[in-house]
């Protein structure tokens, strides 16, 4: 189950630096870009199980440390910039803990076989037609 966001950002931390693209010298001065760093062992509110998936759905997105790092620089505003990240940590976090539904195999139809089959056929006659007469 999904944190509020009051309790996402209890556990994870803030990092500021100056980003590029628009915004003039203003990108020079003003620190915009934001990266949110968070822990999933530091997670009081997930479950064991719930971590270890974590860890395993996202084990190309986590540093040495285990840490996953979320980035954002599209605008201007760094508190704009924060709560993107938090948006997109809470977007990365509900696809982790999603548990996909095993699929059940099922037998393909007659009919569907038969309709394959027949247009298959129709296919052949057609491109047969297509062919010069033999004089044989």
């Amino acid at each position: 189950m999904l944190p509020e966001q009051s309790e996402l950002l209890k556990v994870v931390s803030f990092k500021t630096s100056r980003s590029g693209g628009k915004g003039g010298q203003n990108v020079n001065k003003v620190s915009s870009k934001v990266e949110l760093i968070f822990n999933i062992d530091d997670a009081y509110f997930f479950t064991e199980e719930e971590k270890t998936r974590l860890k395993e759905k996202l084990a190309s997105r986590l540093d040495t440390e285990g840490l996953l790092h979320v980035v954002s620089q599209e605008d201007r505003s760094q508190l704009l910039n924060k709560q993107r990240t938090v948006l997109k940590l809470i977007a990365i976090l509900k696809a982790g803990l999603a548990i996909q539904k095993a699929r059940r195999a099922t037998k393909i139809p007659k009919a569907v076989k038969e309709k394959r089959l027949a247009n298959k056929a129709v296919t052949a006659q057609k491109k047969e037609g297509r062919r010069k007469p033999s004089f044989d």
